[in-house]
């Protein structure tokens, strides 16, 4: 049993290195090899309910020279890197040096070199609990040769860089890397230090209930907090400036514009085949004022608030659509399309913080952009806290340690995760088996990589960096109707009393389709075996009517009816999902064609 400080510290470091170097197979194979009790146990890899307990096992069972001999043997992830306090993974080898005095040396070279903007720079990472976009940079630290100073701390292997395409990039602290620079910037007293405290909360007392380690001890509810009001903030200070200087061109702008309009122009930037993702997300966008759906009668119980997923093949463009174009990037001129203050991105938040930070937004509408879902389900008991947040219901965590809660979740998500896509249908690389009951709760859309989308994509990025596509042009207009509609139909103070609050009306046409593409569906299935949800008209319906929003001034009427373009994209996505959802035994085209001839 370790008992010494400096046990207990390499005993963390040792931990995260396994799960950083190798993957659940590879740590059930040295499990068996090193004849290691709990990994014994298990049947196979596939029994495995928890990385952390694993690693773990193994982590205490062995000293630094059998760690070595575990490293020899086995080949490491190509991209693992590693620098702590005790041990060092550089380009596939492992070290039992520290990384200590490389990262202290580089520190000084970079001050050297670029003066006291190192120490801004350096401390705004660590401020931003390790990892940052340069887009966040820029935000907070004003200096030319930012780019190139970040480069130049890359080179000296001080951060890395976590993201990177042609149009983001984002940089981050190593986990084990944060303490040294903590320790440097004198924000930790003394170092090594902490691990005493991580043991007893983290390690010592795992359970299957482990959501994911976290590197330090502030305080982030407070933070988000703040954060919180800072997106409010910023809301208010946009719609202000709509009002003020842009109002009269907005409503203009608004009495022509529709879903028909934002498809062409989104057509127009990427083509036929790239357009309907980022028109989901911008349709997604009007959703969140999450206002009434009624019908003739009176209330439906229905809102047009959704959730979105974008799923498939790794490199198909699903980031740009749920966080370039809504966020916008300035150095690509991507202007943002999305509503100023109520997008919070979720890059490199662990699903432990991320339950935690969700009390900050009890009674709240915003949307989550998370870039890589599937890291949220490395750790067991995340599928019932996400499936009841996506119902908007009362989320409750309980760990060892604490008790998260009760809050009720009421905001949306958008989110882009890889599966292994079939010739017909696809299947989920998230291990947990209930992931299905998360998806049935977002309205999906699955990528395949096809030469066609291929040769739009490759267009694209050529046109972005030649400068020849500007989305900055067109996107402010779209993002100030956007703002206006929202702050609108959610009653903001500034124009409550200007216009009025009309809800989004289900014409009898709208389940007359509906029907109609039920139907087609229905009698082209095999077996009688329907693998998709009711839930599917659900989302297409709030699609529908999200949609509609972008028609609020078009008519002086007391409600918005669903517009005719808004349900044939609506019936288009449920009979695309039924088909996918049903291993593509039918053809979409068939049953559109069936449904509106």
């Amino acid at each position: 049993m370790l008992t010494s400080l400096e046990g207990n510290e390499k005993l963390i470091e040792r931990v995260m290195l396994l799960k950083r170097g190798f993957s659940v197979a590879d740590l059930f194979i040295i499990g068996k090899e090193l004849e290691i009790p709990y990994v014994d146990s298990l049947s196979s890899e596939w029994a495995i309910e928890d990385e952390d307990e694993i690693a773990f096992s193994i982590a205490e069972k062995i000293d630094d020279d059998m760690l070595k001999d575990i490293f020899i043997k086995h080949n490491p992830r190509k991209w693992a890197i590693f620098r702590g306090i005790y041990y060092t993974l550089e380009d596939g080898k492992f070290s039992k040096d520290s990384s200590i005095r490389s990262i202290e040396n580089g520190i000084r070279r970079a001050r050297a070199q670029y003066g006291p903007q190192v120490d801004l720079i350096l401390k705004t990472l660590i401020k931003s609990h390790g990892i940052v976009s340069l887009d966040e940079l820029e935000k907070h630290v004003k200096m030319p040769d930012l780019y190139e100073i970040l480069d130049y701390l890359e080179k000296l292997k001080i951060i890395v860089s976590s993201y990177k395409s042609d149009k983001y990039q984002e940089w981050m602290i190593l986990e084990e890397t944060l303490p040294i620079l903590e320790f440097e910037f004198g924000i930790r007293k003394k170092l090594p230090g902490q691990a005493q405290q991580i043991l007893g909360q983290r390690i010592q007392k795992l359970t299957p209930h482990v959501l994911g380690l976290e590197t330090e001890n502030a305080d982030y509810l407070v933070e988000e907090k703040k954060k919180v009001e800072e997106m409010d903030r910023e809301f208010d200070e946009y719609l202000m400036d709509v009002l003020k200087n842009r109002l009269e061109r907005t409503i203009e702008f608004g009495s022509k514009f529709g879903l028909g309009y934002l498809s062409n122009y989104l057509q127009d930037l990427f083509g036929q085949v790239l357009y309907f993702d980022s028109l989901l997300s911008i349709t997604q966008q009007y959703g969140l004022a999450n206002i009434e759906i009624i019908h003739e009668h009176g209330e439906t119980g229905k809102r047009t608030g959704w959730s979105l997923a974008l799923f498939g093949d790794p490199g198909t463009g699903k980031s740009f659509s749920t966080r370039d174009m809504i966020l916008g990037n300035p150095r690509a001129k991507i202007g943002a399309h999305g509503i100023p203050g109520k997008n919070r991105y979720c890059g490199g938040i662990t699903p432990a913080r991320f339950i935690r930070i969700g009390q900050a937004y009890n009674g709240k509408v915003f949307n989550f952009i998370v870039p890589e879902f599937n890291d949220f389900f490395k750790y067991k008991g995340m599928v019932e806290p996400l499936k009841i947040a996506m119902e908007q219901g009362e989320i409750k965590y309980e760990t060892h340690a604490e008790v998260i809660g009760p809050y009720r979740f009421t905001s949306f998500f958008s989110v882009n995760y890889n599966v292994s896509v079939h010739k017909q249908g696809y299947k989920v690389t998230i291990q947990d088996p209930n992931f299905n009951a998360i998806e049935d709760r977002m309205l999906c859309r699955l990528h395949r990589l096809t030469k066609e989308r291929f040769i739009e994509l490759t267009k694209s990025q050529m046109n972005l960096a030649l400068g020849a596509i500007d989305i900055e042009k067109g996107s402010q207009k779209i993002r100030d109707h956007l703002t206006l509609v929202y702050a609108i139909e959610t009653g903001h103070p500034l124009v409550k009393n200007r216009f009025k609050y009309k809800p989004v009306m289900i014409t009898p046409q709208v389940f007359n389709i509906i029907g109609k593409a039920r139907a087609a569906i229905l009698k082209r299935i095999p077996h009688d075996i329907v693998k998709f949800s009711a839930r599917l008209e659900d989302k297409a319906l709030r699609f529908a009517a999200a949609a509609s929003l972008m028609e609020y001034f078009f008519s002086d009427m007391n409600f918005i009816p669903i517009s005719e373009d808004a349900l044939r994209f609506a019936t288009q996505l449920y009979v695309e999902e039924a088909s996918v959802r049903s291993e593509e035994t039918f053809e979409p085209k068939e049953v559109l064609k069936e449904v509106f001839e």
